[in-house]
C-alpha cells in the first residue's frame, strides 16, 4: 500500500475536505483519506489498480490540485 501526503493551497474548509474524501474513495483502491483543511493538506492511501496519477487527476478535476 502506498501513502501519500499532498498539500492543496485551495481547501478552505472542513467542507472541502469532505467533498475530497467522498470522491477519492469511490477510486477503486484507495483505502484512506484523511484532510487537515488548516494545514491545507490531505493524506492517502491507496492500492492498485488506483494511481498517483488517477488521485492527482481526480484533484485536478474537482479544482483541488495539489502542489508539489
Amino acid at each position: 500500500m502506498e501513502d501519500k501526503k499532498f498539500s492543496i493551497p485551495n481547501i478552505s474548509c472542513g467542507h472541502c475536505v469532505m467533498n475530497i474524501k467522498r470522491e477519492l474513495i469511490d477510486l477503486e483502491g484507495v483505502k484512506k483519506v484523511e484532510g487537515d483543511p488548516g494545514k491545507k493538506e490531505i493524506t492517502v492511501s491507496w492500492e492498485p489498480p488506483a494511481t498517483l496519477e488517477k488521485i492527482k487527476a481526480t484533484l485536478k478535476e474537482m479544482n483541488y490540485s495539489p502542489t508539489e
